[in-house]
């Protein structure tokens, strides 16, 4: 395959993975504590930043280094996105009667770190899926690893651009209505909520993390 169409490749293919339901579910929720355009674009690009360093350092261990991931060990580190899918939403969901305006917005702070570290564990769970792809298509490892980056950086500016798309319609309703700022933010927790507890129910049972036998397709 031609090196350029190969990197493109990449770059599509991450704009893409950005988009998948699980991304989307946590970094919205993390978003929906701001009402600023600006500020969600940002969040989305901590998310993005986190997801590339984890999927580029595991992803790269595996090419060049032969890393193997067991199947217990691969539902664990999506297991984990579960865990921090059901996080992001408790603390959505959390509120006082006397806040008007979301939290990390009153205070000045925006969950740049939150979105981090979010990033990371995403990252963490797609590495091993990403990396055997690139395995079985291209042969150098160091244009597989460098397809990794530019994947990685795919990724980063799809979430820029999934976090400001949603946040001109949540700041254009805070402007309108008053409690629509909450109201986002108490539906986003909950949603991010409810997909995490199903995740948990689908890796830890139905895929077999917490039984005898664990089946795990690297996705």
């Amino acid at each position: 395959m031609n090196s350029l169409a190969l990197l493109g490749l990449g770059l599509l293919l991450g704009l893409r993975h950005a988009a998948d339901s699980d991304h989307v579910v946590a970094v919205t929720a993390i978003a929906a504590r701001t009402r600023r355009v600006l500020p969600a674009t940002m969040l989305g690009m901590m998310w993005g930043l986190g997801h590339t360093l984890t999927l580029f350092t595991v992803g790269a261990g595996i090419i060049l280094f032969n890393w193997t991931v067991p199947p217990r060990l691969g539902l664990a580190m999506e297991f984990c996105v579960a865990l921090a899918l059901v996080l992001v939403g408790l603390l959505n969901l959390r509120h006082r009667e006397s806040e008007r305006v979301a939290p990390d917005e009153k205070s000045g702070r925006l969950p740049a770190g939150r979105a981090f570290l979010v990033g990371l564990v995403h990252g963490l769970a797609g590495s091993a899926a990403v990396a055997l792809l690139v395995l079985a298509t291209v042969h150098d490892p160091r244009w597989a690893c460098l397809y990794l980056l530019v994947f990685g950086l795919g990724t980063l500016a799809g979430m820029a651009l999934i976090t400001t798309g949603f946040a001109w319609p949540v700041a254009s309703a805070a402007e309108r209505w008053a409690g629509a700022g909450r109201m986002i933010r108490l539906s986003t927790g909950a949603l991010s909520l409810c997909f995490g507890a199903w995740l948990i129910y689908q890796i830890g049972w139905h895929d077999g993390l917490f039984l005898a036998a664990a089946h795990w397709t690297p996705r």
